[in-house]
């Protein structure tokens, strides 16, 4: 599905990762957890194609896409979330749906992965609320329009950068369901969280990062076992 390797990106002449290498399987939802400033951001526009990696590859379904631009990420079955959402404020739900479910059929190349009705049905409100500027939304709805216009793009695997952030409570274990929805459908997701506990409940197992690097691996099975370890937690993530 997804390879990194031995990736190298910053921004200018700062260099923020080094040698990040990770994997994503098919049908798999992998974490990538630390601290603010660990890199986490600077590696999910690595893989979207917003920062170009300056040295390794990045491949999808071994294809490398390592300098693929982020409009042409939806050709390869990859859609991200941004931690900004990035919707067209001025229009509506309806548009900046329609917008994304154009170019996911543009580039579909096997059956619909989802469907209009689908995506309704995994947030009502998105229904409830079509014809309002995006820009009225709170911001929870907004989060819910932004997983709702990704899926749209028809991917097979979804990257998230920090969906819990800013949002009450409610409407994290609201997106937490989605989420477990869309892995019993086989999606892929690749999840970037600094809050720990929310990843853990939603993944298989996580890369922990900190100052640009991979500093530890949380294999399938051994969530529990970090969580519970403070030396592990307090070294990581400072917490």
């Amino acid at each position: 599905m997804l390879t990194v390797q031995s990736v190298h990106a910053g921004y200018g002449h700062v260099t923020v990762l080094r040698d990040i290498s990770l994997q994503v399987g098919s049908a798999e939802a992998v974490a990538i957890v630390g601290a603010n400033g660990a890199g986490k951001t600077t590696l999910v526009r690595a893989i979207c194609g917003l920062g170009r990696a300056t040295a390794g590859t990045i491949t999808k379904d071994g294809t490398d896409i390592t300098a693929v631009p982020p409009y042409r990420m939806v050709e390869h079955g990859l859609a991200v979330v941004l931690e900004t959402r990035g919707l067209f404020p001025e229009l509506t739900i309806r548009e900046n749906l329609r917008l994304a479910e154009r170019a996911g059929r543009k580039a579909l190349k096997g059956a619909e992965r989802f469907s209009w009705a689908e995506v309704c049905r995994l947030f009502p409100i998105i229904e409830e609320r079509l014809d309002t500027p995006s820009e009225l939304l709170s911001g929870g709805q907004q989060q819910m329009v932004a997983i709702a216009r990704s899926l749209l793009l028809q991917p097979d695997l979804l990257v998230m950068d920090e969906p819990s952030t800013g949002l009450a409570p409610k409407v994290v274990l609201d997106i937490l369901k989605v989420m477990e929805s869309l892995r019993s459908q086989g999606m892929s997701l690749l999840l970037v969280e600094q809050n720990v506990g929310i990843a853990a409940a939603i993944t298989d197992r996580a890369y922990v990062m900190a100052v640009g690097q991979i500093v530890h691996e949380v294999r399938a099975g051994e969530w529990q076992t970090f969580l519970s370890d403070e030396r592990l937690t307090k070294a990581y993530l400072g917490s």
